[in-house]
């Protein structure tokens, strides 16, 4: 997102709040009200830390249920169940967790700014007990790390179904991954250095098919890169 600002910081060391968010909504929805699914967290997570100072993400919500759109959410951060009571009045409406992996040490050190593991399944548990329809989204499998297995168990009977995305190692972040790697986890290294082919991640994917079945849950989708 750099490119699209003036920012020279390190991607995750800036934010820029756009506090006129819901107005500029309610503005082009009132003069352009054509209907489809609006995504929330796609680049940033909606629910951020200064998301608990500014409740952006929430009066959002609020304008989108006025003009009854279909909303997804995506975020790694336990704050959503503060908007249960809105979620829960939108007639089409999902919401997702992204769960990297089940240690908590793993995910301090690749997510130090996102709620731990257990706290996002606890989330999904809550939203799931609302009625919300919720999913996981495991991503990005991180080799050595993420037990899919586990993951799958964890999130039986709160989660509609499963989403899951291979480890990206062309984009802008894989260089810190791999600085991580070495520093924190050098018994990884090697399986980080020679990288991952497309043999690795058909075995990941049947893995995945076969603990959807085990433990009944379903799989929308399993993401390549």
């Amino acid at each position: 997102m750099r490119r699209f600002t003036k920012h020279t910081e390190k991607w995750g060391d800036f934010l820029d709040v756009k506090i006129n968010a819901p107005e500029v909504l309610e503005k082009e929805l009132s003069r352009h009200p054509k209907r489809g699914t609006v995504l929330l967290g796609s680049v940033t997570d909606a629910y951020q830390p200064a998301e608990r100072k500014y409740e952006i993400t929430r009066s959002v919500l609020r304008v989108l249920l006025k003009y009854n759109f279909p909303v997804s959410i995506l975020t790694k951060s336990d704050l959503v169940v503060r908007d249960i009571d809105v979620l829960k009045q939108l007639s089409d409406c999902e919401v997702g967790l992204t769960i990297t992996t089940l240690d908590r040490k793993a995910a301090a050190d690749f997510e130090p700014r996102a709620s731990s593991p257990q706290k996002r399944i606890d989330t999904l548990k809550a939203l799931h007990s609302a009625g919300i329809k919720t999913y996981a989204f495991v991503g990005p499998v991180l080799p050595g790390l993420t037990n899919i297995e586990a993951i799958f168990s964890s999130l039986n009977g709160r989660v509609d179904f499963v989403m899951v995305e291979t480890l990206n190692t062309k984009c802008g972040n894989w260089e810190d991954i791999k600085k991580i790697i070495k520093e924190k986890y050098p018994e990884l290294l090697t399986l980080y250095t020679d990288g991952f082919g497309k043999e690795y991640w058909t075995r990941i994917e049947r893995e995945v098919k076969a603990f959807s079945t085990k433990f009944n849950i379903p799989m929308k989708g399993f993401y390549y890169h």
